[in-house]
């Protein structure tokens, strides 16, 4: 099925980057930039197709591809490109149906699938230009995004053909955004990790600093109404960054699958958990933090000690981390690898807090 599902994907993205397609075309073939259990990419030309995962909930996807259509988020997250006719633009139903088609989703082989210009990623060979202060700035305006109030739903239209791509993004209403789901994902990976290594005594320490988070990180109770008020990305790391137009436009963040409204802190925990693993230089990090007050980011005092506002999420992200890394080496067999020792370390150290401390300092 994967390879049907690339071949189709290579298929539209060739469809969609030269429509109309010429007499004779001799392009380069298709790109399988990832192939994931999360997804799978591909690229033709300055066009990206991507599969989502199966089982994707459709009527939440449709709704954050609304995000980055708004003129408004421009300059902060990658437009996606409306799909062609053919194959039909219509939404997948296994799950859900949107409360109103989106010109931005179709359907190939019963997975949802959505079309994107390329951008140019981060370059993992030179660390050293890694845009931690970029990612930081684009943080803060998400985070500053005020949150749309929701428009009754238009009435069903044909899906548009692909435009030429100096035409602006049909416009559409304003859909009932989803919920981050931060919490969720680390019980999830918790649960893989329980099922890939049953009994396994080198989980101990991940489930140990897993049980001294508060209930609401757990995703066993619901977050504090104070903290969940934000948009957030919902997955930050380096590889959700892309430069557009190639190769040298600015930097905009990519892969809104787990955006939605909730704790903007859960947007800067991965790079905070890095920090207090070792594996992010505390230059790197201090930078980070810098760009997102002077960006105006809602998510820290403009001054101070950032981390008793990023103390919980950073945790959590540390248990998730590790987690999947246990269950992914289990399922290559192999042992986890230096990186993977280092965030299981950490979850030792989180696990070694004093009570006081680990109930939780941000709630």
């Amino acid at each position: 099925m994967t390879t049907a599902v690339i071949r189709a994907l290579g298929s539209l993205a060739h469809e969609a980057a030269h429509a109309p397609a010429p007499a004779g075309c001799d392009c380069p073939p298709p790109v399988v930039l990832a192939d994931r259990a999360d997804g799978t990419v591909v690229r033709s030309g300055a066009v990206v197709a991507k599969a989502h995962a199966p089982g994707t909930d459709t009527a939440a996807l449709a709704a954050r591809l609304w995000l980055p259509a708004r003129p408004a988020l421009a300059d902060v997250l990658l437009a996606p490109l409306p799909v062609p006719a053919r194959p039909p633009a219509a939404p997948v139903t296994a799950i859900g149906r949107p409360a109103q088609p989106s010109p931005y989703l179709a359907e190939l082989h019963g997975r949802p699938v959505t079309l994107w210009p390329y951008g140019e990623p981060v370059d993992p060979g030179d660390p050293d230009a890694a845009p931690w202060e970029e990612a930081a700035a684009l943080l803060a305006r998400l985070h500053n995004t005020a949150l749309p109030a929701p428009a009754l739903p238009a009435p069903a239209l044909p899906a548009p053909a692909l435009p030429a791509p100096a035409l602006p993004a049909p416009a559409l209403p304003a859909p009932a955004l989803p919920v981050m789901r931060g919490p969720a994902k680390a019980a999830l990976a918790v649960d893989r990790m329980r099922a890939a290594r049953p009994g396994d005594p080198s989980t101990g320490p991940v489930l140990a600093a897993w049980q001294r988070l508060p209930g609401w990180a757990r995703d066993e109770t619901p977050a504090p109404a104070d903290r969940a008020r934000f948009l957030c990305h919902g997955d930050l790391h380096l590889g959700q960054l892309v430069r557009h137009p190639a190769p040298r436009g600015g930097w905009l963040l990519i892969d809104i699958d787990d955006a939605g409204i909730g704790d903007a802190s859960w947007d800067l925990a991965r790079p905070a958990a890095w920090y207090a693993a070792g594996l992010l230089p505390p230059d790197v990090w201090l930078r980070f933090v810098d760009a997102y007050r002077a960006a105006g980011g809602p998510a820290l005092p403009a001054v101070g000690d950032p981390w008793p506002e990023l103390d919980v999420a950073a945790r959590a992200l540390t248990v998730q981390t590790a987690a999947l890394a246990l269950a992914k080496s289990a399922a290559e067999g192999r042992d986890p690898d230096e990186v993977e020792q280092m965030m299981i370390g950490s979850c030792a150290r989180i696990a070694a807090l004093p009570p006081e401390l680990a109930a939780g300092s941000a709630s």
